[in-house]
């Protein structure tokens, strides 16, 4: 029971503090709090945790099946790389217009906030790499073991740590706004600059890295052999976490 505890604590922590360095998914949760409603923020935050753990259900069951398909994701990326770039410059137009009221193309539509968190938040695959190797860390210190109960009680804690990071920034973003009183055209500047930003760094992490190497197995993994549950290979073998040599993979319990 500890264990499960200290196993859901981890998966939110991790996830809080993932969430907290300025992105495009985190400052979107803060316009929206500030031009629309904190309502409408807060369904956003829900389909951008729901995609999430998605995501990390794949990594941690499908990673096989991601590694033979990366042609999807690679495509996806330099997609986000052009999403990013277009809903930016759209903040900068905006941003550079007179009226008070003008909204950029990302919140200029009648698209449910929720739909809008899911989209958002699918159509960026980096969390895949991201929680493969907290996943593979975790297998390796033997907290996360390969079952159903443990998924489970990871995924809720990623879940948790998701949404109050969101939440930190919906109502201490909207906070900060008014506190600084400051103007729309502030604001569409500084989510300009994020989306930008980020598509500028997706590029060069797309051209450095590519998807196929950032899920390689990690020094606390085994690089060829893979665990089979239920007649399936789901996720690499994890080291036994012996301070030694760490050689011999952990013993892995029938789902």
């Amino acid at each position: 029971m500890v264990n499960l505890i200290v196993l859901f604590l981890a998966g939110l922590t991790i996830s809080f503090l993932g969430s907290l360095p300025l992105g495009t998914l985190n400052i979107t949760a803060m316009q929206i709090a500030v031009q629309e409603t904190v309502r409408k923020a807060l369904y956003y935050a829900l389909g951008v945790a729901l995609v999430e753990l998605i995501y990390v259900r794949l990594s941690l069951k499908g990673i096989d099946w991601i590694l033979a398909n990366q042609t999807i994701f690679y495509y996806m990326e330099w997609a986000t790389v052009v999403l990013f770039a277009v809903l930016g410059i759209s903040s900068l137009l905006t941003a550079r217009k007179k009226n008070s009221t003008a909204q950029p193309v990302l919140l200029n539509n009648r698209v449910n906030r929720f739909w809008l968190g899911i989209s958002m938040s699918a159509i960026n695959p980096v969390q895949i790499p991201f929680w493969f190797l907290w996943s593979s860390y975790l297998f390796s210190t033997q907290l996360l073991q390969p079952d159903s109960l443990h998924f489970n009680v990871y995924t809720l804690g990623i879940a948790f740590g998701t949404i109050l990071g969101l939440l930190l920034f919906i109502f201490g973003g909207k906070w900060l706004v008014q506190r600084i009183n400051a103007s729309q055209r502030s604001i569409h500047l500084a989510v300009a600059i994020v989306f930008l930003l980020s598509a500028v760094l997706q590029l060069v992490r797309i051209l450095q890295k590519p998807m196929q190497d950032r899920l390689q197995p990690t020094t606390f993994l085994e690089q060829s052999r893979l665990v089979e549950i239920a007649g399936r290979s789901v996720f690499p073998a994890p080291f036994s976490g012996s301070h030694d040599a760490n050689k011999m993979p952990a013993r892995v319990n029938s789902v």
